[in-house]
């Protein structure tokens, strides 16, 4: 009984505990939640007496949460997300069409695949918002299983991951961008053996393309000689066209970049592009839908 009223007491203020985790400041808090300050001191001074120790101690010219505190905040905060999925899906399920979607993509992903489907799905679903993350695919994986992000387009697919299922959407092929003075530069083909006594410019671990790059040169019997790591693929491009290195990219749309060819690999090299999302949550019918129409898309 005393846990339930404890409970009943704290449920009102689930937003009060975690505006004072992120403000570490009374009036701060009190403005977050356009409350007056003096009421929000009754609150945490009524909290702390139904817990029977304090929930704030002075900390510089502010505050701090107490260890107690601490773990209310951690459960008011898991709450508040679940309340807020909970609105999200009972407001979508009354109108799907105003809908709001979270998308994580990688960076090269979002040249022309994702504009295309955006387009696409705006054109008949105007009203649906979407925001767009862009990051490494380890980067996304852990945003989805976290909980930030509904859905991922994310290359190499699937995703080894118990939490996540994915479905595969098209095959992406991969190919040598090496400077337009280069040895390799007119070849017709090459292979990654050709490869072992060059500088590479990579992106930085967890990049999918990195984690291609470094199996296929491993099984090439060596190690890539790195000169440059980088987050963005068309900053791997300028510094291949500044002749500091070779990378393994996919093809670049319209057309091969001024100062970069694009040799393919032998034997032919490519990756899966697949959309993920998590396994054991229930997506809100605008997600659900924007879902069913990417993985309907022709290969």
């Amino acid at each position: 009984m005393l846990n339930e009223r404890m409970t009943a007491q704290l449920a009102p203020q689930l937003a009060l505990l975690s505006a004072l985790r992120r403000t570490t400041n009374v009036t701060r808090a009190a403005e977050l939640l356009g409350v007056p300050q003096p009421t929000v001191s009754r609150r945490i001074s009524a909290l702390g007496d139904a817990l029977g120790a304090p929930l704030t101690v002075p900390d510089g010219r502010g505050i701090r949460l107490t260890r107690a505190a601490e773990l209310l905040a951690d459960a008011a905060e898991r709450a508040l997300a679940a309340v807020d999925a909970g609105v999200r899906q009972a407001r979508e399920e009354v109108d799907p069409e105003s809908g709001h979607i979270v998308l994580g993509f990688l960076h090269l992903l979002g040249r022309s695949l994702v504009p295309t489907l955006l387009r696409g799905y705006r054109a008949d679903h105007p009203h649906v918002r979407f925001t767009l993350v862009q990051g490494s695919r380890q980067d996304m994986v852990d945003r989805l299983t976290s909980g930030e992000l509904d859905l991922a387009l994310l290359a190499p697919a699937p995703i080894d991951d118990p939490l996540l299922d994915t479905a595969v959407l098209a095959e992406q092929e991969i190919f040598l961008s090496v400077p337009t003075s280069h040895r390799l530069a007119d070849r017709p083909s090459a292979a990654i053996e050709d490869l072992k006594d060059e500088e590479f410019v990579l992106l930085e671990t967890g990049y999918g393309l990195r984690t291609i790059t470094d199996d296929l040169c491993a099984a090439a019997g060596f190690e890539p000689k790195i000169a440059f790591e980088g987050q963005e693929s068309d900053t791997v491009r300028g510094l291949v066209a500044a002749g500091l290195g070779v990378a393994l990219l996919p093809r670049f749309e319209p057309g091969s970049p001024a100062g970069v060819a694009e040799v393919p690999l032998v034997p032919p090299v490519g990756r899966t592009i697949g959309l993920a999302w998590r396994k054991d949550v229930a997506l809100p019918p605008a997600v659900l839908r924007f879902r069913e129409r990417v993985r309907a898309q022709p290969r």
